[in-house]
Formats: structure tokens, sequence, C-alpha cells
């Protein structure tokens, strides 16, 4: 019999994270607006700063159940991963509903999270050392990221010092499964993995265009380029599942 838990697990995390943000931005737990993410094109508008920034974050929470939905056949870290991806949504969420400070650090450290996973989950693999190793390496990575966004500091194309550790672990992961697949270790179905990345190099160009004073810049419109990064980043979420799911024996298990 197939385990519902993944889905559960995932489905539940949806609806506390969802609920608990639902409730700071009614009673302003999460601070002031301090324009935290407010370069990001879209006009503030009412008690929700930026609608479609924020609503098109739900992709996430539907790319987490999907994985979710699948990690049956996975068990274990693969629910992890669901959850991780899940919480992506809220998280964002939680900077561009409020242009908080705090709601910015939190989108900041679920972007560090996932991509801390990625570059986790590889580095046990190309070791092949256990789920401890992984563990160590996974708080590095994060903790690595926390402290060079406190260092901060503006950084040329990428905004600021976070997003270029986030960078930089993406990166990181790709450098290291590469690695796998020319090692030929593992036969995964290496066109999920080149999704994963496609969709993650046209959300970064789309994303470069959705910024304050760019020429497809819209404040008032539907169409949100930081919207639309959102949506890809989703994709290559779920596309990343499908590459480590796509073994005959995949070290999710």
């Amino acid at each position: 019999m197939t385990s519902r838990r993944p889905v559960a697990l995932a489905a539940l995390t949806a609806v506390l994270s969802l609920t608990l943000l639902t409730l700071a931005v009614r009673f302003g737990w999460l601070g002031p607006d301090v324009d935290r993410g407010a370069d990001f094109c879209e006009a503030a508008a009412g008690r929700i700063r930026q609608p479609v920034n924020t609503l098109s974050n739900l992709g996430f929470v539907v790319a987490g159940l999907a994985v979710a939905r699948e990690a049956w056949r996975l068990p274990g870290i693969a629910t992890a991963y669901a959850c991780l991806v899940v919480l992506l949504g809220p998280a964002s969420m939680a900077m561009h509903a409020t242009e908080s400070s705090l709601g910015g650090l939190l989108d900041l450290l679920s972007m560090y999270l996932v991509a801390g996973f990625a570059v986790a989950y590889a580095a046990m693999r190309v070791a092949r050392r256990g789920r401890g190793f992984m563990a160590v390496v996974f708080a590095a990575c994060v903790a690595g990221c926390l402290v060079v966004e406190a260092v901060g500091g503006e950084v040329p194309v990428v905004m600021h010092a976070g997003n270029l550790a986030f960078g930089a672990l993406l990166l990181t992961a790709l450098v290291l499964e590469r690695r796998l697949l020319l090692r030929g270790q593992e036969r995964l179905d290496r066109r999920w993995i080149l999704a994963a990345a496609g969709s993650l190099l046209v959300a970064f160009a789309v994303w470069s265009t959705a910024k304050d004073g760019s020429s497809l810049c819209w404040p008032g419109s539907v169409y949100q380029g930081h919207g639309v990064w959102h949506l890809l980043c989703a994709v290559s979420a779920y596309c990343l599942f499908r590459f480590y799911a796509s073994g005959p024996a995949s070290a999710l298990r």
C-alpha cells in the first residue's frame, strides 16, 4: 500500500504556513512596511502591498504538493524537500505582502533552505556518505548564506549579497550533479535537470527585467515579471525533484 504521509505533511505545512501568514498580515506581526522588495516594480496598494507578486507564490505551494504526491515512492528526504518547496510560497509572500524587514528575511531564508538542500543532497551522493553528512552540509550552507546576508552589501546585477549567496548555492548544486552524471554512478534522466536549469535561466532573465526603471516594468499591470520569476522557479523546483526520482534506485529512499 502506498503511503499518504508525504501529501499529508506537505498539505499540513501549506495550511499552517498560509494561515500564519494571513494572521501576520492582518495583525501586523511582521513589523512595519520598510519598502523591502518595493523595487520589484509592482505598485504598492492596500493591505497586501504587492498583490500579483504575492499571489504568484502559490506556484511553490502547488509544486511542493505535486512533489509530495509522487514522494510516496521515495519517502524520507523527498518529503522534506516537498515541505521546503511549499514553504517557499508563504515565505516569499511575507515580503511581497508586507514589504517588511522580517518578511524579507523569511523570503531569503526559504531560498537558502531549498538551495542548501540541493547542495547537501548532491554532496552526500558525491561523497558517498549518509544522511548525517547531508545534514551537516545543509546546516553549513544555510548558516553561510545567513552570514553573507548579515555582512550585506550591494552587488551588481543580483542587487545584494544574499541573492549572490543563493545563486552560488544553486550553481554549486548543478556542478555537483554534473559530476555525478559524468561519473555514471547514477542512472538519472538528465532531461529533468536540464529542464530545471533551463527554467532557472529563463526565470533569472525575466527577474532582471522586473525592477523599477526597467522598460518592461509596468507597476499597475497584472503582468509582473517578478511574479513570472516565482512561477518559473516553482517549475524548476518540481523538475529538480523529477530528476532526483528518475533513477531506478534513488538515494531519496
